[in-house]
């Protein structure tokens, strides 16, 4: 029987109730086996409390980045063409199947340890995709092909569904997955960037997180940054995993080795810092896809500039051309490619806790603050019924840290929202 691994995340006081009540325990497939895992973190383990959870974290992103690679080059013809324009059935099943296989691995080793996640199996029953998503699952897994059914694989995706668990009264710990974040980014193929991200909540605390770019071109250029966001290049970068720890710093490696299986893995970790800029002119500001610069406070005070090239002029700031997904612009700032990201919250449209979670620690961890309009942290139990949700006072503001309180101040004297 595969022993239980590293039990001591799960936090109750005696003769509690543990502070998470889930559903019947996910059941083992005794035929499993381990991969080893390939690379070690930039620092000491001593140094970091939850080191062996990082190093699965980080293992699992990069095997779920093969998949959704996998899984995407089925919407392009071999001249790039796109072979279902209308038709979403890849998206799904990368979605679908990155669930799952972080869902099995982190079961594993962490049986204690519920998963929030995005999907149920429902949708994948009722539109007949199951087999999609069990052969995209069945050969990055480190369980036996043979022993991985459908009612597993399903069973995985439940784990992390809505209903798969109730929150009690204390803070409690549990893996936050968004499977693909940009999903804009993955139906354009290199055109745009798409991220995987996982992150550990511990007692309310977000101490690790793992994130994997498939796209990201490296290259510390600040001019370049339009290409790295894809879209003036039309062969996908190497991409980077980034991973973080409480007290430990953000860090990056290449991915490209991961993703070539016939490359020998590259062990070469950059340490990320913010950006230095102390001036609010000379930041570079990403913003949604969904949101113009005219519709947020700061357009009263600047002009905004996409002209990455150009020289910028008095009142004017320059914008990044946008990429799809939250999580990529959490990125660009943790890496010191843009100075902030500005996120407008809109009544009609819940913000996700796993939208935030793992860029927040990467961003943290590099130096750089990440709150609502006010100056308040993000609170991930704002929710009280399933502590999936945030509700931040006017937005999020993500920066170096360095403008942050410049910024709020600006934000609150131009904005009627907050």
């Amino acid at each position: 029987m595969i022993p239980a691994m590293d039990l001591h995340l799960l936090h109750s006081s005696p003769g509690s109730p543990p502070s998470v009540s889930s559903s019947p325990p996910f059941r083992t497939l005794l035929r499993g086996r381990f991969f080893p895992v390939r690379s070690s973190l930039p620092f000491p383990n001593e140094k970091a409390k939850y080191h062996k959870e990082l190093e699965s974290a980080m293992e699992v992103v990069e095997r779920a980045c093969r998949l959704c690679v996998d899984v995407q080059r089925s919407l392009f013809s071999d001249e790039g063409r796109i072979l279902e324009k209308n038709d979403q059935t890849p998206v799904t099943v990368a979605d679908f199947g990155v669930q799952a296989l972080v869902s099995l691995e982190l079961s594993k080793l962490f049986p204690s340890i519920p998963l929030v996640a995005e999907e149920d199996s429902g949708f994948l029953r009722s539109n007949n995709l199951v087999d999609p998503v069990v052969s995209a699952v069945s050969d990055k897994t480190s369980f036996d092909e043979e022993s991985l059914s459908q009612a597993d694989v399903l069973e995985a995706i439940d784990r992390g569904g809505k209903d798969a668990f109730a929150f009690g009264t204390k803070p409690a710990t549990y893996w936050i997955l968004d499977p693909i974040d940009g999903t804009r980014g993955f139906v354009k193929g290199s055109q745009a960037l798409y991220v995987v991200g996982l992150s550990l909540v511990v007692e309310g605390e977000i101490v690790l997180g793992a994130l994997g770019c498939p796209n990201w071109v490296v290259d510390t250029s600040y001019r370049s940054t339009a290409d790295v966001q894809g879209y003036k290049n039309s062969s996908p970068g190497p991409g980077i995993i980034m991973v973080a720890h409480v007290g430990c710093g953000t860090w990056t490696k290449k991915l490209k080795d991961v993703l070539d299986s016939s490359t020998k893995m590259s062990s070469d970790w950059t340490r990320c810092f913010v950006d230095g800029c102390c001036l609010v002119p000379e930041a570079r500001f990403c913003i949604p896809e969904s949101q113009t610069w005219e519709s947020l406070p700061l357009s009263i005070l600047y002009e905004a500039r996409i002209d990455a090239d150009d020289d910028i002029r008095d009142k004017e700031i320059r914008l990044l051309p946008t990429c799809c997904g939250s999580l990529c612009k959490y990125l660009m700032v943790a890496s010191g490619r843009a100075s902030v990201f500005i996120l407008q919250a809109r009544s009609q449209k819940v913000i996700k806790a796993w939208d935030h979670a793992v860029g927040v620690i990467c961003v943290h961890e590099a130096g750089g603050k990440v709150t609502d309009w006010t100056g308040s942290e993000l609170d991930l139990a704002a929710d009280q019924v399933e502590r999936r949700n945030i509700y931040p006072a006017g937005g999020v503001l993500v920066t170096n840290g360095n403008i942050h309180n410049q910024i709020l101040e600006m934000i609150s004297s131009n904005s009627t929202v907050v």
